[in-house]
């Protein structure tokens, strides 16, 4: 389904060719290449480091494994529920959510998912830079960079490496949402075949893979956590959803591109779960393996690729940079270039969205953020998904139980469309959004900031540990009641409240 006269139809306060829908020209992605983006983004410096929180935490090398698996497989599926909109439409994220939260209204949900992908954008230029930083120590022998600089508090080595792997990313959002198509399809199975090779130099180095994987919990008769599995796997297994929260919300803006729904489904399905949870498997065995090498265990690729010599160094640079690039364009370019289109279509397309949010990702000064909150990662992670889980459930109810799947697509670009509510907003997704988040509210802040929110009650600590879950599980909940019997509109067909 298409716009069929924007000019006659459309708002230009709404509508913009980067926005636009898909047209059947532009419909190229197979499963094969959902499943090489799903690989390529998988494949990261922080999902390899996810068990080194998980095994921290008391869990043995195969709970680690297991909860990043079940994880992975519960986030699938509002990926393959809200996926469903951009194969069937042709529509981004932030055009989707019109439906929902009203043709003004959706500019909320757009910006809160913009911030937050903003804010890894930089953190994943900062650490791509610190890579180029570190080996390129290795290759010379020393640190590099001397004194740090007043304002900035880095030295002009780690800026220069830092702006070096800003300007690479540049490339891809000049050239477009198909130049990362074709990075990630190609960079996938070079991925794969890496981890094979890192499992092989591992074994020969060390005569074996270690016990790591093979050692027992924390939880078990006579561990340091003996009876506290459960206390331990529910608040990681949140987090773990809370990885990918943010593109089970704009997952359209790629299945966008699906030639057919059946595309979009098998791609992720086998794309996501399943390696993931060998990535895992993955870091455990060579984590395992370090163990024996170096007398402790390296979870941090980085710090491993810089103990390599000779050539395994800038095998390991180039490697760790392709891997880092396809990640950040795909988790957190392609979301906030739409969503800040979306803010104002006739202004900013989706290369200039793309733009702002580089140039955010300098002004935010990452590493300054990573200063004060490194040792919250996970915190965050929850925090993100007590934020972004409510407008999940309220884009599921809506699209599944209050439109039928059904979306006159044309009147999401018009101001005075059945998708205009009142004023652009749709009170009751707002209402739903609002009594979703409140109730992880106060664990947040205990979890974030416990010297200044110490007094905080247990049951508040508790629905924390479930943030993603309650807030979809309310907002979903509370929109639904609020939107019964109020809207259900046919495609073509106005809105009667």
């Amino acid at each position: 389904m298409t716009v069929n006269n924007p000019s006659k139809t459309s708002s230009t306060q709404l509508w913009n060719e980067d926005l636009a829908p898909t047209t059947a020209a532009q419909r190229t992605w197979r499963w094969y290449h959902f499943a090489a983006l799903w690989v390529g983004m998988v494949m990261c410096i922080p999902a390899y480091t996810l068990s080194a929180s998980l095994i921290e935490g008391g869990m043995s090398g195969w709970q680690a494994v297991m909860t990043v698996f079940i994880a992975n497989a519960i986030v699938l599926l509002p990926m393959l529920l809200i996926g469903h909109a951009g194969t069937k439409f042709g529509i981004p994220y932030a055009v989707l959510a019109r439906a929902s939260f009203g043709t003004a209204g959706a500019k909320l949900p757009a910006l809160m998912r913009a911030i937050v992908a903003c804010g890894w954008y930089g953190i994943q230029t900062w650490f791509g830079g610190q890579m180029i930083y570190t080996l390129l120590g290795v290759l010379m022998g020393g640190e590099i960079g001397g004194a740090k600089i007043a304002i900035l508090g880095i030295n002009g080595a780690q800026l220069l490496c830092f702006l070096g792997f800003w300007a690479i990313q540049l490339y891809y959002i000049v050239h477009g949402m198909e130049s990362i198509r074709k990075l990630e399809t190609y960079t996938a199975p070079l991925k794969i075949l890496i981890c094979f090779v890192l499992l092989g130099w591992v074994h020969s180095k060390a005569g074996g893979f270690g016990d790591l994987l093979s050692a027992p919990s924390q939880f078990v008769e006579g561990g340091k956590k003996v009876g506290q599995f459960w206390s331990v796997f529910w608040p990681s297994l949140t987090a773990m959803v809370g990885f990918w929260a943010t593109l089970a919300l704009n997952i359209p803006d790629f299945t966008r591109f699906a030639k057919t729904q059946r595309d979009q489904v098998v791609g992720q399905s086998v794309g996501l779960p399943v390696p993931m949870a060998l990535l895992s498997m993955m870091a455990v065995i060579v984590t395992s393996a370090t163990v024996v090498l170096y007398g402790k265990a390296i979870w941090d690729p980085v710090d491993l690729a810089s103990r390599m010599t000779g050539v395994a160094v800038l095998v390991a640079l180039i490697i760790l940079l392709i891997d880092t690039v396809s990640v950040n364009l795909a988790a957190n370019l392609v979301g906030p270039a739409y969503d800040f289109s979306a803010l104002a279509p006739s202004k900013i397309t989706y290369r200039t969205g793309g733009y702002l949010t580089a140039a955010i990702a300098i002004v935010m000064m990452p590493w300054k953020i990573l200063e004060s909150t490194e040792g919250y990662i996970f915190t965050w992670l929850i925090g993100y998904s007590a934020l972004l889980g409510p407008i999940a459930g309220i884009l599921i109810v809506d699209y599944y139980l209050v439109r039928k799947t059904e979306l006159n697509v044309d009147e999401l670009y018009r101001e005075d469309g059945q998708y205009s509510y009142g004023n652009g907003w749709n009170m009751a997704a707002l209402v739903a959004f609002i009594i979703g988040v409140l109730p992880n509210i106060p664990g947040f802040l205990n979890a974030a900031f416990p010297a200044s929110f110490p007094d905080v009650g247990e049951l508040f600590k508790t629905i924390y540990t479930y943030a993603w879950f309650v807030g979809v599980a309310i907002s979903a909940t509370v929109y639904g009641i609020m939107m019964k019997g109020k809207t259900v509109p046919a495609v073509g067909a106005p809105v009667h409240p």
